[in-house]
């Protein structure tokens, strides 16, 4: 039986009244149903059809602030009419690091290095072109082991100048880069295996049953040990700081990996207390007992009670400590600060050392911890200042996973070139693809408690989720993490960190009213889902049918295909389906 959204599709095809018509007759609608419906209430008393003179000014008054909405929304739309492209110096823009102007504003001791939207969002409204050369990424999972070197900003010479490891691990083709296999990954199979052996199991595929569900990549190179956990069904994401060229990050989503752009330096990562199994630094650039040990707290926090902190650094002790790491004998400011904290060094292996957190309560009252806990339980560390305490959390969770099951089935469906009559076209070629090979990374901008993930894995959809808990919602992040999902904390008033091009889907449920709430520009959001979403890709948003009504005006401006779908008779809830073309001029 078909789907009452498809069967609404053909609403969606023939041609667009004129924008002033159409205010005109949504102002005009407005008044009519209040008048109606007073009307109707009246008259159902048998009394002769009356509007109260308070009533007719409170409908007035809301009649003109609709229809000077509506107004205002024209206005900004027809102003977005001659939306060009970018400049080529926003290849690869990533908004809020702007090094120079947050030198200028005062920030000093590595903090000039850190995300400051208030000071460098030069938010220009503008699309962002894709390079010369991009091409689509190829289908998943030969995508995880060969991209498109103009996808991504990195050089040959960049190549050359990296570890031994990565020479044996990447290749460096005329137009491709190319990574081993799972077959061919000794190096990291070993260490991987390593790792297992210095904490007590028999292997890594015994990572799981262990546990270690997910595990947070600290400088993660070029993904070749998360895509290695990955294989094993463990959630591995990637952070790294912000780069021009050779980014982590970008090279890692290229390769639909999970990566996110985060600094250790003055603020907290994006991510709920209590959040990972394990956390990896394997020679990451970090200095662990730098700021008397606020980075290796900061590890804490995210770490659960058991959880297993890996720091792989070489004996010159530059990465890892600002004293030198000797082999038998680890280094004084890092080994007393874990045992301030209850961490256990477990085992040290060459280069490799283990320390497991505390899962006992009692260390933590009894006295042994020399590290002052944290009061509260606010858990929403974005833009949060470093602490130099420990936070202890609850848990919680709730399902709604049945309503996703039916939802998905529905996005599926959606995510064709069918349903838009002058679909794009990639250049050179007659038809694109459809899809259902083409969607890996996947971005929930409104996750609630992680249910489209569920879904998307219970389907057995070859795609990850970026679970994105906006700030101010309720905080399910603990439970997604929980899940053994991937997610963060981030404010939609702002760009998200991530570099342009990183995601195939984008999906919003009820983000648009959000935004709305919090006096948030709509335009800038859709400009900023533009700038991180592929050519080709795709993007879903839910909402009330006025809020969808708005973001579809835009949408047109911006140049994407898009399509209103009425999700069921007598809802005021509204799909906006929506691809992003293939454009370079």
């Amino acid at each position: 039986m078909r789907s009452p959204w498809l069967k609404r599709l053909s609403l969606f095809f023939g041609p667009r009244p004129p924008l002033n018509w159409l205010l005109l007759f949504l102002v005009s609608i407005i008044v009519l149903i209040a008048l109606l419906g007073s009307s109707s209430s009246t008259a159902f008393h048998s009394v002769t059809p009356y509007v109260k003179p308070e009533s007719y000014r409170k409908l007035k008054e809301q009649a003109t602030s609709d229809y000077l909405e509506l107004r205002t929304l024209s206005a900004g739309v027809n102003k977005l009419r001659d939306v060009g492209l970018c400049g080529k110096d926003r290849e690869n823009y990533v908004p809020c690091y702007n090094v120079s102007a947050n030198i200028l504003a005062g920030f000093k001791d590595g903090e000039e290095f850190d995300r400051h939207c208030e000071v460098s969002n030069d938010q220009q409204h503008c699309l962002v072109r894709p390079p010369k050369d991009y091409k689509i990424p190829l289908n998943w999972p030969t995508g995880r082991d060969v991209i498109w070197s103009a996808n991504v900003k990195i050089s040959k010479d960049q190549f050359l100048s990296s570890g031994t490891m990565t020479k044996r691990l990447m290749l460096v083709e005329e137009n491709q880069i190319a990574f081993h296999s799972e077959d061919g990954m000794d190096d990291v199979k070993d260490y991987s295996h390593l790792i297992a052996d210095m904490i007590g199991l028999a292997g890594d595929n015994e990572f799981y049953q262990a546990g270690i569900r997910t595990v947070l990549d600290i400088g993660c190179g070029f993904g070749s040990f998360g895509s290695h956990l990955l294989a094993l069904n463990i959630m591995a994401v990637c952070t790294a700081s912000y780069e021009l060229t050779g980014s982590q990050v970008q090279l890692a989503l290229e390769r639909g990996l999970p990566a996110i752009i985060g600094n250790f330096i003055s603020r907290q990562l994006p991510f709920a207390s209590l959040s990972y199994d394990m956390i990896h630094c394997a020679q990451c650039g970090i200095v662990w007992d730098k700021k008397d040990g606020l980075f290796l707290i900061e590890v804490d926090r995210l770490l659960k009670p058991g959880g297993y902190f890996v720091l792989t650094s070489p004996i010159s002790g530059q990465h890892g400590s600002s004293s030198t790491l000797k082999k038998g004998s680890m280094a004084t400011p890092i080994e007393e600060l874990a045992q301030k904290m209850c961490w256990k060094l477990l085992a040290e292996q060459e280069e490799t050392f283990i320390w497991q957190k505390t899962s006992d309560a009692q260390c933590y009252t009894s006295g042994h911890i020399d590290v002052p806990l944290c009061k509260g339980d606010n858990s929403q560390s974005y833009y949060q200042p470093l602490v130099n305490c420990l936070r202890v959390l609850p848990d919680d969770f709730s399902e709604d996973l049945e309503f996703w099951r039916s939802s998905l089935r529905d996005y599926w469906s959606l995510l064709s070139p069918l349903i838009f009559s002058d679909h794009p076209k990639r250049p050179g070629e007659e038809e694109p693809l459809l899809p259902y090979n083409m969607v890996r990374n996947v971005m929930d901008m409104n996750a609630r408690y992680g249910g489209l993930n569920a879904a998307l894995l219970e389907a057995r959809k070859s795609a990850w989720v970026m679970n994105v808990v906006p700030v101010g919602a309720d905080d399910t992040l603990p439970l997604i993490l929980d899940r053994g999902f991937a997610g963060v904390y981030h404010d939609w008033c702002e760009p998200f960190p991530t570099y342009p091009r990183t995601y195939d889907l984008l999906h919003g449920s009820n983000l648009l009213s959000r935004l709305t709430e919090k006096g948030c520009s709509m335009v800038d959001l859709l400009f900023e889902m533009d700038r991180i979403l592929r050519p080709e890709g795709w993007v879903i948003l839910s909402d009330k049918v006025g809020q969808i009504e708005k973001a579809r005006s835009i949408t047109t401006q911006i140049r994407w295909e898009a399509r209103v779908i009425d999700v069921e008779n007598g809802s005021d809830q509204r799909l906006l389906v929506c691809q992003k073309p293939f454009t370079r001029k």
